[in-house]
């Protein structure tokens, strides 16, 4: 490339050359990573040649390296404009997108890319992780379809799939694109070889297989990542955060504490940043020290808000609606025009499990998962994706629930039929769980597809629940922008009670209501009642319910870990400790909290 550009130079008047050259000297000193002069070649070429969109991309893609993103931004969409067929422009340009932050206009870039070049990989992956970012769950499905078959992926973005890919419960593939990982040439492949063995503790640790964790972290020379200049601190924080991790695990909450206030205070990216914050406010309420982790809180939630700021800007007002699907009911009256149709009795019928988040709801799921006549799946949103398919066919809900013909209801059951079989085949004679606590909110649905299903209302103490959601970083941005203060997370639990309690009152379903507190003080009498409601004599297996989630391996939820660890009443009246930043909340919560039987 030296020669390339010296010979380029050594013209009488380069910028006056022929337009072979000045693309050639352009292309070199990008190569060279001379980006400001490689643009300033382009934007020649650009002036001369304003109808060749190679130009245009060739300038977008130097001027973003350049810094000069207003520049990369329009030169894209000229190339764009001129091109609007071209994969690999789509791509690009959504790569500016997501290194501004703006997630979804990424996405549809990504999409875009992808539909006019189905096997584009990178486009596939990018869009994924747009995706992932956005809580696009389908979406990130659609573009991983077929992952297993990928090529080996270059070490950066083999880090963001098995990311992906951990988080939907992939482990093996996880892994083996770890395995196939190709590292780069130079110092920062020891960087990134460091980075693959930390993310594999991180996914043997997700999996609640610790001592395998601990295995890949002993592999990592922790005093040379300790020592690492400050060019380097993602590198440090990244392995740091998995550490960190582990040691929570351990019950080492005073290192875990140190090593992510390090990451708060040195992390260069957003992201390691938010990670951190809500670590650290973990491990001050572990160590007793609750002032300095409601601290930790508020900045978690304040980085954590401004990183989804391009993705749900509407959600970010104090007062919007980060439930909407509350403000669906159906009365009695719109009830009683149902035509009868034909439904699955009760034991063809799924045991749906719903509840507020953080109610207790996976402990339920692994106790019932453990009895060898029901399988789980963990959670999903199927019900969600009946409601669109509905939408979709130009049918509103839930007021076209009533207009639905036999062979649709039917057609309904079969699509989420076929979605249970891709996460659980062969199911065969076992009844489905089907665990999502904001299926609460889709009674409706549910109560249409399967009338003579049984529900398993979750509850536990409302301040708990909310202090729980506060405490954790989901990754739903609208449940994030809920859940980012206490008042507007108490009104989004009453008005998601005061929704199930109304249908409740219309469609009358058979409802068990498992209540936490009381489940971990007389444990073996509510096992006794949760096997007559299903129906179940033999309940030992479901006290067993502990090594059933630990042999499972991974498990979705933020309690993938305290299922593994039995009953125990650690969890009961935890918010006592902040009642001082509960009090202003207490009078939304107040009449909730008395319907459902709980005490200030």
């Amino acid at each position: 490339m030296a020669a390339v550009i010296a010979l380029a130079r050594s013209l009488p008047a380069p910028a006056d050359a022929h337009e072979t050259v000045r693309l050639l000297l352009g292309l070199a000193l990008h190569a060279s990573e001379r980006n400001e002069e490689a643009a300033a070649c382009f934007r020649q070429l650009v002036r001369e040649h304003p109808a060749t969109p190679a130009y245009w991309n060739n300038l977008a893609i130097t001027a973003q390296l350049g810094g000069v993103l207003d520049e990369a931004e329009h030169a894209f969409q000229q190339a764009l404009s001129l091109s609007p067929d071209d994969a690999q422009f789509h791509h690009n340009y959504g790569l500016l997108l997501a290194r501004q932050g703006r997630w979804r206009e990424a996405r549809q870039c990504q999409f875009d890319a992808a539909e006019r070049a189905p096997g584009f990989i990178d486009a596939r992956l990018q869009g994924a992780l747009a995706c992932h970012v956005c809580g696009d769950l389908p979406g990130e499905e659609a573009m991983l379809q077929g992952v297993a078959h990928w090529p080996p992926q270059p070490a950066e973005q083999a880090l963001s799939l098995a990311t992906m890919l951990s988080t939907r419960g992939e482990q093996p593939v996880a892994f083996d694109v770890l395995d196939k990982a190709v590292l780069p040439a130079g110092e920062e492949a020891r960087f990134l070889a460091w980075r693959i063995t930390a993310m594999r503790a991180s996914l043997y640790e997700r999996g609640n297989q610790l001592d395998q964790a601990r295995a890949e972290l002993a592999l990592l020379p922790m005093d040379d990542i300790a020592a690492l200049p400050t060019e380097h601190e993602s590198v440090r924080c990244r392995i740091w955060s998995v550490r960190a991790t582990v040691l929570t695990r351990e019950g080492d909450h005073r290192g875990a504490a140190g090593l992510w206030q390090h990451m708060l205070d040195h992390a260069p990216i957003a992201e390691l940043r938010i990670t951190a914050a809500f670590g650290l406010a973990a491990a001050r309420d572990k160590l007793h020290q609750h002032a300095q982790a409601w601290e930790a809180l508020r900045l978690a939630h304040a980085l954590q808000c401004e990183s989804v700021r391009h993705i749900v800007p509407h959600l970010l007002d104090e007062h919007a609606q980060s439930l909407p699907m509350v403000n669906h009911r159906v009365t009695r009256r719109a009830r009683d025009a149902w035509a009868a149709l034909p439904a699955p009795r009760s034991g063809q019928s799924p045991v749906f499990v719903v509840g507020f988040p953080r109610s207790g709801t996976t402990l339920l799921e692994q106790m019932i998962d453990a009895h060898p006549d029901f399988r789980s799946m963990d959670e999903r949103a199927f019900i969600y994706d009946l409601i669109e398919r509905m939408e979709h066919a130009g049918q509103a809900y839930p007021g076209d629930l009533a207009t639905l013909q036999a062979d649709e209801t039917r057609m309904l059951r079969q699509a989420y039929d076929g979605m249970v079989a891709r996460v659980l085949p062969g199911l065969g004679r076992a009844r489905l769980v089907d665990k999502n606590p904001l299926n609460m909110l889709t009674l409706p649905m549910m109560a249409r597809l399967y009338p003579e299903a049984r529900f398993i209302l979750c509850l536990r103490h409302p301040c708990d629940v909310l202090l729980s959601c506060y405490m954790l970083p989901f990754r739903s941005p609208s449940f994030m922008t809920l859940c980012s203060s206490l008042p507007r997370l108490a009104r989004g639990y009453a008005q998601a009670f005061e929704q199930w309690l109304a249908h409740v009152e219309v469609f009358a379903p058979r409802v068990l209501e498992w209540r936490y507190e009381s489940v971990v003080s007389r444990f073996d009498e509510h096992v006794a009642r949760l096997g007559h409601f299903l129906g179940v004599e033999d309940t030992e297996p479901m006290a067993s319910f502990a090594a059933h989630a630990k042999a499972k391996g991974y498990i979705s939820t933020p309690s993938y870990a305290q299922v593994t660890q039995g009953i125990h009443r650690n969890a009961v009246g935890r918010w006592h400790a902040y009642r001082e930043h509960f009090e202003p909340v207490l009078p939304i919560l107040r009449p909730m909290m008395e319907r459902l039987g709980y005490e200030m």
